[in-house]
């Protein structure tokens, strides 16, 4: 009994310390549906593939405060985007623009494909092509004979 009251007890202490703040609510629900949608096109810049909508970093905070302070300064959705890559480039998009210094974000991934196809094609041609050789008489009759000696007797089951 005493054991179960101990795990009872480590259960609610551990769901105490990774319980979090919750968000507080938004005074303005059009201004937070804005933040959230440049959220969602802007990439959080510590995190893996993440937007800031996704991301919970600090700095991901930070951006998304900037965004809404942002707005309430009056900006447009292109004014916050334009100072945001201004600020950090092009990799703050999430999907950033086809231009020449984004080229190989696009492009890189195609390029590697076919030049390793092309490399395997290229190794494929260049390997020399072998026929089986032919068993000379003396090899088949040895082949015969060792095959003969191992032949199971009626008696012998394989």
């Amino acid at each position: 009994m005493l054991r179960v009251l101990a795990a009872l007890v480590l259960m609610l202490v551990t769901c105490a310390v990774s319980a979090a703040e919750a968000a507080p609510a938004a005074q303005d629900p059009a201004l937070e549906k804005r933040v959230t949608a440049l959220a969602e096109e802007l990439r959080c810049l510590v995190c893996q593939n993440q937007s800031l909508a996704d991301s919970n970093a600090d700095l991901a905070i930070d951006l998304k405060n900037q965004v809404r302070e942002k707005i309430k300064q009056g900006m447009t959705d292109k004014q916050i985007v334009a100072y945001m890559v201004e600020r950090y480039g092009d990799f703050v998009l999430y999907r950033p623009p086809v231009k020449a210094t984004t080229f190989l974000l696009w492009f890189g991934p195609l390029l590697l494909l076919i030049g390793g196809l092309g490399a395997l094609f290229y190794r494929l041609s260049r390997r020399p092509k072998t026929l089986p050789a032919e068993l000379s008489e003396s090899d088949h009759a040895r082949a015969a004979a060792l095959l003969a000696d191992h032949t199971p007797d009626a008696g012998e089951t394989r």
